[in-house]
């Protein structure tokens, strides 16, 4: 969990007022006040403090472990993207939140979002997702929002409760839900391959959401690996090669080719 850094001389005092749920800070006074506080993990959401509960296995850190698995599997398959968990996010003056896992474009490629100097991030990540205890939930409120009017490309929600997830693409300054296809799999419009079988990860099935997934994003293809290199293109109809074949996979004499800017490639692109 991504917390900010504490020390003795920033210790609570009477000049530094506790953070508390429901305070309404700019993003200065919230930084300044959760700075000098013992509190893991606070939030600021449309100018109003949220501090967070404990959580529950089966209904959060469970989820969050299988969407972190495939996001995972993805980036690294996916030259120029970059996942993180629980990051602070800078958003404007009136919202920094921690959202669960954020999946982004490398600056270098092109992507909205930098580091700080603190080592934070300022901007909108192309992809955020939260692990939402339902849909009361103020990640379908003022989060969603928030992250709308912001920029954020992609928006993925699990509703716990409900066992719903809803994955909505920014169309227009809108939230438009992207439509599960006949075979049930999401697709992701902004990061190529990006596929997932929602009912097998509602289920907590990962061999089939990581098989159900593009071949870009399938540990078991190993021809994965030869995309972005200056050789032609794997045919990715085949069946994945044997052991013995996987040990014969020749490295490149050449180093992948850079990516165009704002542009990510992976097997399912070619």
């Amino acid at each position: 969990m991504t917390t900010h850094p504490r020390n003795s001389s920033t210790a609570v005092t009477p000049q530094t007022p506790p953070l508390e749920s429901g305070d309404r800070l700019t993003r200065p006074e919230f930084e300044r006040r959760y700075a000098a506080s013992p509190i893991s993990k606070a939030e600021l959401i449309e100018g109003v403090v949220y501090v967070a509960s404990p959580l529950r296995f089966q209904q959060h850190a469970e989820p969050h472990s299988r969407v972190d698995t495939w996001l995972g599997t993805y980036v690294a398959f996916t030259p120029g993207t970059r996942s993180g968990l629980e990051p602070t996010v800078q958003l404007d003056l009136d919202n920094e939140p921690q959202p669960d896992i954020v999946l982004l474009i490398d600056e270098s490629a092109g992507g909205q979002t930098r580091l700080t100097a603190e080592g934070y991030l300022e901007g909108a990540p192309e992809l955020v997702i939260e692990i939402a205890a339902s849909s009361a939930a103020i990640d379908l409120g003022d989060k969603k929002q928030a992250y709308r009017r912001n920029g954020v490309t992609e928006y993925l929600v699990w509703q716990v409760f409900e066992s719903q997830i809803a994955w909505y693409r920014l169309t227009d300054g809108t939230y438009q839900s992207l439509p599960v296809d006949g075979d049930g799999i999401l697709r992701s419009v902004r990061f190529p391959g990006l596929w997932l079988a929602v009912d097998a990860m509602l289920a907590g099935d990962m061999a089939q959401v990581l098989t159900s997934c593009k071949p870009a994003c399938n540990p078991q293809n190993t021809r994965s690996l030869w995309c972005n290199w200056q050789h032609p293109a794997p045919n990715l109809t085949h069946p994945c090669p044997s052991q013995q074949e996987k040990l014969k996979i020749p490295k490149s004499p050449n180093p992948p080719l850079p990516l165009p800017r704002g542009e990510i490639q992976n097997c399912a692109t070619l």
